[in-house]
């Protein structure tokens, strides 16, 4: 009798192949995931935008262009403006705080220029100190150069595959979709509701949480300029921060601005602000915060979604805010699917057959 040949698992080494490659090329794409995901959102969210341009402008891709501006100009800008304006305010008040020998110092240097005078100094006055200088902080000085420099870049790349991923994706994302809907190791309804999960973050954070916080920032921040406190914008930053916390919320950042002002004698400033954060900051919260909910709701309890934030804030840095809900939120819906077809397993195999 002849021997029978064995013939390779062909089935298994291409899944074996499949996945190497799926490996490969989630590793080619990590450096550059905050951006795509963001120009995910993003694009899912204009579209209506994307609508109203296209039938003025008579064409997707001038519409996606058009878009894609309206973001750098209404968006992006403003933002690079305020952050070069954080990070000198940021490290004054870093400093003022630092200097200060006791709580109640630190709290009236939050609302107070004043702080320790640094004397003129004669170290640049000849060639030789000079030279001095540059031979003591000159490779400290290098490598800090060499860090903003590659920051610099990473954001540079960054925006540019933002901006890029973004057009692309209003122009090309249907097509796209049906691409990897078809092609996905799953059933395509799955697939439909991993999509949704991944939107319903999106919107869930820059809709229901973001605008919420970003109102009540905004006004603490007119609030703090009103009252002539330093670093304004440095503490409407911290206060939207804040109002991701539950229950304290804003009050970890006004309530400390209104005592050092009262410490520093400005007592109606003081009182100013206390009528504000009650009246008017607090009360946002209450009352726009539900109808953002409404506008862009995302599933998860809202103390989940602090700690998965602060958690991947730990692990990878500040991206950590975006990609926390947004795996907790993936993997919930992981959890529904799975649930979802072991109780119809189950179900099947416990009906017994027609007669």
């Amino acid at each position: 009798m002849a021997a029978r040949i064995s013939q390779p698992d062909h089935p298994a080494a291409l899944r074996t192949v499949v996945l190497a490659l799926a490996l490969l090329s989630a590793l080619v794409f990590m450096p550059m995931w905050a951006p795509l995901v963001l120009a995910g959102w993003v694009a899912h969210l204009a579209r209506p935008l994307l609508a109203r341009f296209q039938r003025h402008l008579g064409g997707r891709r001038r519409a996606a262009g058009a878009v894609v501006l309206v973001l750098l100009v209404l968006v992006l800008a403003p933002i690079v403006l305020i952050t070069v304006s954080l990070v000198s305010n940021a490290i004054d008040l870093v400093q003022r705080v630092l200097r200060s020998e006791s709580g109640t110092a630190a709290l009236r240097a939050i609302v107070s220029t004043q702080g320790d005078k640094i004397e003129p100094t004669t170290i640049l006055t000849t060639p030789a100190k000079l030279f001095e200088l540059a031979r003591q902080y000159g490779a400290r000085a290098w490598s800090a150069l060499d860090a903003l420099v590659g920051v610099t870049a990473k954001v540079i790349v960054g925006l540019f595959v933002f901006l890029l991923g973004a057009y692309s994706m209003l122009v090309d994302g249907e097509e796209a979709y049906r691409w990897a809907r078809r092609h996905a190791p799953m059933r395509a309804a799955d697939f439909d509701r991993f999509a949704a999960a991944f939107h319903e973050t999106g919107r869930g954070l820059f809709i229901g949480i973001a605008l919420t916080g970003l109102v009540q920032s905004v006004v603490a921040t007119i609030t703090y300029l009103a009252l002539g406190v330093p670093s304004a914008l440095v503490l409407g930053l911290l206060t939207f921060f804040g109002s991701l916390i539950p229950s304290v919320g804003t009050g970890l950042v006004w309530v400390p601005v209104a005592a050092g002002l009262a410490l520093s004698g400005r007592t109606g400033a003081a009182m100013a602000m206390v009528a504000v954060g009650l009246g008017v900051i607090s009360v946002i919260d209450n009352v726009v915060r539900p109808t953002f909910a409404r506008m862009g709701r995302l599933d998860l309890p809202g103390f989940v979604v602090l700690v998965s934030m602060f958690g991947a804030l730990a692990l990878i840095g500040a991206w950590g805010l975006v990609l926390g809900p947004l795996v907790v939120r993936l993997f919930v819906e992981a959890l529904r699917i799975a649930r979802e077809e072991r109780l119809t397993g189950a179900h099947t195999t416990l009906t017994p057959p027609p007669a």
